[in-house]
């Protein structure tokens, strides 16, 4: 009886699990609303004006502050 208990509440093997694992996975992959291409190129287009306006005020603060350094050095000197 001892023995049987034993089995019972022993976890499967590894791979039993990763196998579980896997094809839960893949189910709930199937279940998911993929976007359609419009929304897709929409999006993506959106996510590269944000970067590019980024891109361009981080580059004008260093611009600045290069600048600023230039003529605190040139005044010491």
């Amino acid at each position: 009886m001892a023995n049987a208990t034993k089995t019972k509440n022993k976890k499967p093997n590894w791979f039993r699990r990763a196998g579980a694992k896997i094809k839960e996975t893949f189910s709930e992959l199937k279940r998911v609303t993929w976007p359609k291409l419009p929304v897709v190129l929409k999006t993506t287009g959106v996510v590269l004006v944000v970067v590019a306006a980024f891109l361009v005020v981080v580059t004008a603060v260093d611009q600045g502050l290069l600048a600023l350094l230039e003529e605190l050095t040139s005044i010491q000197s």
